[in-house]
This record gives structure tokens, C-alpha cells and sequence, in this order.
């Protein structure tokens, strides 16, 4: 397969940097998903799999989102604005399009033209806890079209003990697997997207069963 992380990192490159009134938002799910680069670097390494993952925070736009979407550059966060993001206008928008987003589905394009892998696999984790909701799903897995090939990757995860549920916490089919479906779609491949609840994906144990998880449906 090959690999993506949308949201893999909170760095703001230069010249960006984080307002003094942001310093609530660093560290936490709204600029990256926590623990989806060490899931995805170890899958890829256990696999000897391809992996893209992005360098930036998912605030500054959104890779897992389309150039138009509402929120490819989120302005409010917990009912409180993003600093970072305060009076974003046409010319900012299209500096962080060129910087950032652009450049990542390009690196992604062209991984997947370069693979023979019929599989993108989008790796993301998700809070615990959102606006006050405890969610007791451990691991979704998101699909649009390929249900069956997601079943046997949620009865793999499953088995392990993990709770895990199709289309949770969200849906794969309301646009929310955009990146990985994108390439996918362009290139004949197939796409998915695992979801893995953040409080979770810290535990090596944890990520030692998904990966043994994956690794069986693929050899299977």
C-alpha cells in the first residue's frame, strides 16, 4: 500500500509563527492529529511501504481538504477564533495554497504515480472527547466506495479487541477522506482511512496490533 498522513505535524514553517494568543491550540487535535506519524513511520517500515506525511499545521490549510472547503483554513477553534488565522485574505489564502497545500498533493500525486501499491491508506487520529462528547469508538475505518475491503480491515481490527466501527466518528462518504480519495480516484487505485482515537494511539501495544492487524488483511 501506500501511506499518507494529512495531518502529521504541527510545525508552522517560516514565516509563519504561532500568536501569543494561540499558545491553547498547540498540541492539541485542532493542529494535528497526535500519534498518526509514529502509526504511519511504523507501518511503512514494517511494510516497507511508501509514506507521505505533511510538515505543516493542518491550521494554516488543511491538506485533507479541497482548495474551496469552508474550513481548508479553520477560523475558530472550542468557540474561540485561531489567532493564526485572523483576517486571512485572498492573497494569504493563495501564499499558503503555493507554500503548503499544493506542494503535498503533488508529493502525493506523484508517489502514487510512481506505485504499483493498488491501496492508499490515509492514516489520522481523533480526540477522545469533542464538544463535551466522550466517544467510545477505538478505530474507524473510513470508506466511500470499497465497504467490503473496509469490513475486512475493521473484522482484522476488531479481533485484536480494539472497538472499532465503519465510518466512525466520521464518514468516508461525506467527503471526510478527501486527500486519499483524490489520488485514489486519479490513479485507479482503491482508498481508505483509519481513524484511531488519540488517547489510544500512544500505547506501543496499541500500535503493534493495529500494524499486525493491517499486515494480515494484506497478506491474507
Amino acid at each position: 500500500m501506500l501511506l499518507t498522513c494529512e495531518h502529521a505535524s504541527e510545525r508552522l514553517p517560516e514565516p509563519w509563527q504561532w500568536p501569543a494568543g494561540d499558545g491553547w491550540i498547540r498540541g492539541t487535535h485542532w493542529a494535528y492529529d497526535p500519534g498518526a506519524d509514529w502509526l504511519t513511520r511504523e507501518l511503512a517500515e514494517e511494510l516497507g511501504a511508501v509514506a507521505v506525511l505533511s510538515r505543516f499545521s493542518r491550521l494554516l490549510a488543511d491538506p485533507n481538504r479541497a482548495e474551496d472547503a469552508a474550513d481548508l483554513i479553520r477560523a475558530r477553534a472550542e468557540g474561540r477564533d485561531v489567532e493564526l488565522n485572523r483576517d486571512v485574505d485572498a492573497a494569504e489564502r493563495e501564499r499558503r495554497l503555493v507554500r503548503l497545500h499544493r506542494p503535498y498533493h503533488a508529493a502525493l500525486d506523484r508517489e502514487a504515480g510512481r506505485s504499483r501499491a493498488p491501496l492508499l491508506l490515509a492514516i489520522h487520529t481523533f480526540t477522545p472527547v469533542y464538544e463535551g462528547a466522550r466517544r467510545e469508538v477505538e478505530v474507524g475505518v473510513l470508506f466511500d466506495e470499497e465497504e467490503a475491503l473496509a469490513e475486512r480491515f475493521r473484522r482484522a481490527i476488531a479481533a485484536t479487541g480494539l472497538v472499532t466501527r465503519m465510518n466512525e466518528p466520521y464518514s468516508g462518504r461525506a467527503g471526510l477522506m478527501y486527500s486519499v480519495d483524490r489520488h485514489a480516484r486519479a490513479h485507479g487505485r482503491r482508498a481508505l482511512e483509519l481513524e484511531v482515537r488519540q488517547d489510544l494511539v500512544g500505547d506501543e501495544a496499541v500500535r503493534r496490533r493495529l500494524r499486525h492487524a493491517i499486515c494480515a488483511v494484506l497478506r491474507g
